[in-house]
């Protein structure tokens, strides 16, 4: 994984990616870090990245890795999509725009969380969603935090568009899915890159539909990533820790229905953990 030397006057950031229950892989990454006695002076999330950075950024200690870790291991599918597949496809068929709604993803971000507004957080956070109106990134600062990570959170056709002040959000991944670059414009000079695993996994060519759907969005992600590894300054420390997962991504007929698995989301935690672990301590 890349990596940079440290910098001597170093503002230490962390930035979450974006990744649906993949995001389970920075937990086990958080826990590494704070065992490491790295702690954020910023954080940045996109996504399911803006849950799993708020929570850190709310009381960045070992006690909240564990709560957030809790609340991984104990979802259910139907904590956060609640309704069969084939419910939500009826709902599509009725004119509706997402096949979910995301009043079981406010829920577990309120019991998350052990505050409800950026003013409130120890270390500062911001994160991403996508606007509609301004086809642009949105950065979100201040005021509500659940309504602000809703926004990052929407997955297309999975989730409702957020709509905030009279303007329509989607999710973070969009256009920015890995924001380390709004890091180095926020002064960070050392940052940890928690992702989900997809970055540095083989891709192939699509096969059917659906794939051609998925990887083209794949490769965009990576295209913005890539492009700002490339642009950071001299200065700048960069970390992408890994998932410790290294299976080729699947894109099979299936797909569309494993956003709702959070089956595996132990074993992502502590493969990440271990990974991790181990990346730091040769680091030291």
């Amino acid at each position: 994984m890349v990596s940079r030397r440290r910098n001597a006057k170093k503002k230490v950031a962390f930035v979450l990616g974006g990744g649906g229950h993949l995001g389970a892989h920075e937990v086990g990454m958080l826990q590494a870090l704070l065992e490491h006695d790295i702690r954020p002076e910023l954080v940045l999330g996109t996504s399911i990245g803006a849950l799993n950075g708020a929570a850190v950024a709310a009381e960045p200690s070992m006690a909240m890795v564990e709560r957030l870790a809790t609340a991984w291991k104990t979802l259910t599918r139907d904590d956060v999509f609640g309704g069969s597949f084939l419910y939500g496809a009826a709902r599509l068929v009725r004119g509706r725009a997402h096949l979910h709604s995301n009043e079981g993803l406010r829920r577990l971000i309120t019991r998350t969380l052990p505050v409800q507004t950026f003013e409130e957080l120890a270390v500062p956070f911001q994160c991403v969603a996508a606007s509609v109106e301004r086809a642009a990134e949105h950065w979100f600062t201040s005021g509500p935090l659940v309504d602000a990570i809703l926004a990052s959170s929407a997955v297309p056709g999975i989730l409702p568009v957020v709509r905030l002040d009279g303007e329509h959000f989607m999710d973070g991944g969009i256009v920015n899915s890995i924001p380390i670059e709004r890091a180095v414009h926020l002064g960070a000079t050392d940052i940890y890159v928690l992702h989900v695993g997809r970055i540095d996994r083989p891709l192939g060519p699509p096969k059917n539909l659906w794939q051609v759907a998925m990887i083209t969005f794949e490769i965009a992600r990576r295209h913005r990533f890539a492009h700002d590894l490339v642009g950071l300054p001299k200065e700048t420390a960069i970390h992408v820790l890994p998932t410790g997962d290294d299976e080729p991504i699947r894109y099979d007929s299936l797909a569309q229905l494993r956003y709702r698995d959070f089956s595996a989301v132990s074993a992502r935690i502590e493969r990440a953990h271990r990974a991790t672990d181990r990346y730091l301590r040769n680091e030291e």
